[in-house]
């Protein structure tokens, strides 16, 4: 072969090779930024499944406690409702603002609970408290967890060369699951003996 040939072949070799090498590059960056918001979605599903769990437990502890307390109607129903509302929220913005109405409500229904006493020696008041405050332990590992991988999601989806097809509904920045009172959650509701 003539050394021109050699030349344009070793040339036409390394533009392939960069092209392939750049397209594997794209590649594995869509890729990690798919697997990122599956993450985020598998994550947001923990949350809604750890409030489903909160959820069913709510009207057991307010029937626990307005077996004692039945002149409580008015805390007993912004629980429910607040129950509802976390519920149906189907954002984490919603749940976020939820999340506070809910909190502040078990405190004020955990506040009447202490003025019985035969309540809190309930062994069946005792298994909602304690299912309650698991629960309100995995609601707050779950969030930290969908936080994380929002973060990831996001910062991944800014960045090149994800960000050149991270476009469109399905790739947009996700809303991380912040509680408008964060001293509402600051720890579970716990009843003190």
């Amino acid at each position: 072969m003539e050394p021109a040939t050699v030349g344009i072949l070793v040339a036409v070799g390394v533009v392939v090779l960069l092209a392939v090498i750049v397209g594997i590059w794209f590649w594995s960056a869509r890729t990690t930024l798919i697997a990122r918001r599956t993450r985020v979605d598998d994550a947001w599903s923990d949350i809604t499944t750890q409030l489903a769990r909160r959820g069913a437990l709510v009207p057991d502890l307010v029937e626990a406690v307005h077996g004692y307390a039945t002149h409580e109607t008015a805390a007993f129903d912004r629980l429910l409702a607040a129950r509802d509302e976390t519920t149906s929220a189907r954002t984490p913005g919603e749940a976020s603002v939820a999340e506070a109405h809910v909190q502040t409500s078990l405190k004020a229904v955990f506040a009447v609970a202490e003025s019985y006493p035969q309540l809190l020696s309930s062994q069946a008041f005792l298994r909602l408290q304690s299912e309650l405050v698991e629960t309100e332990d995995g609601i707050q590992a779950a969030r930290r967890s969908y936080n994380g991988s929002v973060r990831e999601l996001n910062a991944g989806a800014r960045s090149f060369p994800a960000k050149l097809f991270a476009r469109g509904p399905a790739y947009a920045e996700r809303e991380f699951f912040e509680v408008s009172q964060p001293s509402a959650i600051a720890e579970p509701p716990r009843v003190q003996f």
